[in-house]
């Protein structure tokens, strides 16, 4: 039992060792210190940039389409509801 385990240990830590090195263990101690990745990361966080400013330009473009709407849905109800007055007064008239 004793042999099993200093053969996994020899390989795990070695493994380990090798992966420390690599460029992928590298990549994860930048990250565990919060350092940026590469300047590859820098890129896409100016294009989430560039991508939320056009969405909230689209948003507000849309918040103003949807407002001159319901000013027109208004003003067809005042003239409906004014037809209706009209069509209301008595036969005296």
């Amino acid at each position: 039992m004793e042999d099993i385990l200093a053969l996994i240990l020899i390989f795990g830590g070695g493994a380990c060792i090798a992966m420390a090195f690599s460029p992928i263990g590298r990549a994860v101690a930048d990250r565990i210190r919060g350092k940026s990745a590469s300047a590859g990361g820098g890129d896409v966080r100016t294009e989430f940039a560039e991508h939320k400013a056009a969405l909230d330009q689209e948003l507000e473009a849309m918040r103003r389409e949807l407002a001159e709407l319901a000013e027109r849905m208004d003003f067809a109800e005042r003239l409906l509801a004014k037809n209706r007055e009209g069509q209301r007064i008595g036969p005296g008239q």
